[in-house]
């Protein structure tokens, strides 16, 4: 079964300097070489990664719905909405996340700490595409392509 965990010792409250995150942009932010749906889009995602760089240890709560990079995207009503089949799909793929991590919705954790156990849970090519297959994004993700794998 998974559980909540708080690794870091603060819950994700407004004002507070917790990042909502989906599980799957743990990969997404690892493999972003400046692609994205709008200039909008691209511009957020670099700031959400420079103020993690930043701050290693900011406290992440893990979900599988909007957060701050989906804030920008073009598609970001349908997402809200989650009925669409794309936005189920990308629901999916958080949630595979949250499996192999086993790591329930809502927990939270400090950034590195997060990006260690999913580089060290995903760690072979069929998890990764369990996660990524279907993504149109994984032909230019550095993270996907990975051959270390």
């Amino acid at each position: 079964m998974l559980e909540k965990s708080n690794t870091s010792g603060s819950d994700c409250e407004a004002g507070s300097e917790c990042l909502k995150i989906r599980a799957h942009h743990l990969c997404c932010i690892q493999g972003f070489q400046g692609y994205g749906y709008s200039p909008v889009f691209v511009a957020n995602l670099r700031a959400v990664i420079s103020d993690i760089k930043a701050s290693p240890s900011r406290p992440l709560e893990l979900v599988s719905e909007c957060d701050v990079i989906c804030t920008s995207c073009p598609s970001e009503r349908e997402c809200i909405a989650q009925k669409s089949i794309a936005s189920q799909r990308i629901r999916e793929m958080d949630l595979v996340v949250m499996e192999k991590l086993k790591i329930a919705e809502g927990t939270v954790m400090e950034a590195d700490k997060a990006f260690r156990l999913i580089n060290s849970q995903l760690a072979n090519a069929s998890d990764v595409e369990e996660v990524c297959g279907s993504c149109k994004w994984r032909q230019k993700c550095l993270w996907y392509m990975q051959d270390e794998r």
